[in-house]
Parts: C-alpha cells; sequence; structure tokens
C-alpha cells in the first residue's frame, strides 16, 4: 500500500473520530478491522491516526488561531480532519517533507471536499509554514 493510500485511511480513521469522540483511535481501529476496512498492518495510517489524535488540540488551536474570520466549530469537518492530520505530519514526521504533506492534505480535499475546501486548507498550511518557518 503506498503512503498515499496509507495517508487517506488515516484521513478516515481521524474523519470517523469526529463523529465518535467517545471512543478512542484504538477502538475504531478494531472496528475497522473487525469490518474488513482496515488491515492491522496499516501501520503508517493507524500510528498517524493515534499521534493527529493525541496532538489534537494542539493543531486545533494552530486552526483556530490561522482561520481568519473561521470558528473552529463552523469549518467543514473534512476540512478540519484533513488540517489535523496534515500539520501532524508537518510538525511530527520528520521523513515527510513539509511541503509534501501540505500537497497531499490538498489532494484529500480535492477527493473528499469541495473546491474551496481545497483552496481553503491550501492556503491555511501556507500561512503555518511560513509562520513557523518549516521546510
Amino acid at each position: 500500500m503506498t503512503r498515499r493510500e496509507e495517508r487517506e485511511l488515516a484521513f478516515t480513521l481521524i474523519f470517523e473520530k469526529i463523529f465518535n469522540d467517545e471512543l478512542t483511535v484504538a477502538e475504531i481501529v478494531d472496528i475497522a478491522i473487525d469490518a474488513e476496512l482496515l488491515e492491522s498492518d496499516n501501520l503508517f495510517a493507524i500510528s498517524l491516526a493515534q499521534m493527529t489524535d493525541e496532538h489534537k488540540e494542539e493543531f486545533d488551536s494552530i486552526i483556530a488561531e490561522n482561520a481568519v474570520g473561521w470558528r473552529l466549530e463552523r469549518l467543514p469537518k473534512v476540512s478540519v480532519a484533513i488540517l489535523r492530520l496534515a500539520l501532524c505530519e508537518m510538525l511530527y514526521v520528520e521523513s515527510i517533507p513539509v511541503k509534501v504533506s501540505a500537497n497531499e492534505a490538498v489532494e484529500l480535499a480535492k477527493k473528499f471536499g469541495t473546491k474551496d475546501d481545497a483552496s481553503f486548507i491550501n492556503g491555511l498550511l501556507g500561512k503555518v509554514i511560513r509562520e513557523k518557518d518549516l521546510k
């Protein structure tokens, strides 16, 4: 499975967590494995989803600071999940270049969101990259 496919699985887990906050990511993973939607060897997807959930408050703070004119609660859930995932990669996964994470987030938004989601995510992540001087 490619990194892009694993990232898409991680997005799905993070998105599911938004709607089932009473469940842990591990419980969501178990349900997905039981339903044969995920395999236990999708380690990158699973670890990325868990790490994203662990740092959710940090990512939400960054999103809120940079989403000028938008409250986090009003953002589309797809965008929130994608932004959390991208920020996790950008800040905590050193093996993936920051620009790759940002580009992959835009591609996820094009696939799962609207055309407005993709441009919003691109702009917000670009702002974060410049402000935090990420490379």
